[in-house]
């Protein structure tokens, strides 16, 4: 049968064994995707201070679903906008142990259209 613990539990430990190779500083950090059904959420990480020096959701876009692709390309866009504000041009993408298909590749298209290198 189904269960969706597991499956989480599965993506958990894929973004593990993704994150003991990737690691965010402060000239590059971590571009870090989380998804849900409803809403779609984006951090930029300093790992190296452990701090969190941007983060964009899909609830901070009046108007927009997170759960399509439509909802991903607004978040992508809005985190570059802000990233390119902050003078962060150059990030690494962790895409949290999902496929990069659908809405997390929307996300990361978007972001690099908006003016980040990844």
């Amino acid at each position: 049968m189904f269960n969706p613990v597991n499956k989480n539990v599965q993506r958990q430990k894929r973004h593990w064994r993704i994150r003991a190779i990737i690691k965010g500083t402060a000239s590059r950090p971590r571009l870090n995707v989380f998804r849900s059904h409803r809403a779609i959420y984006c951090q930029l990480i300093d790992d190296n201070a452990g701090q969190t020096l941007l983060s964009a959701s899909s609830h901070e876009i009046a108007g927009i679903n997170g759960g399509n692709t439509e909802g991903a390309k607004a978040v992508g866009k809005l985190i570059a906008e802000k990233a390119v504000a902050k003078g962060i041009k150059e990030i690494v993408f962790d895409r949290g142990g999902y496929l990069y298909h659908g809405r997390v590749k929307a996300l990361a298209d978007a972001a690099r259209e908006a003016g980040l290198e990844f």
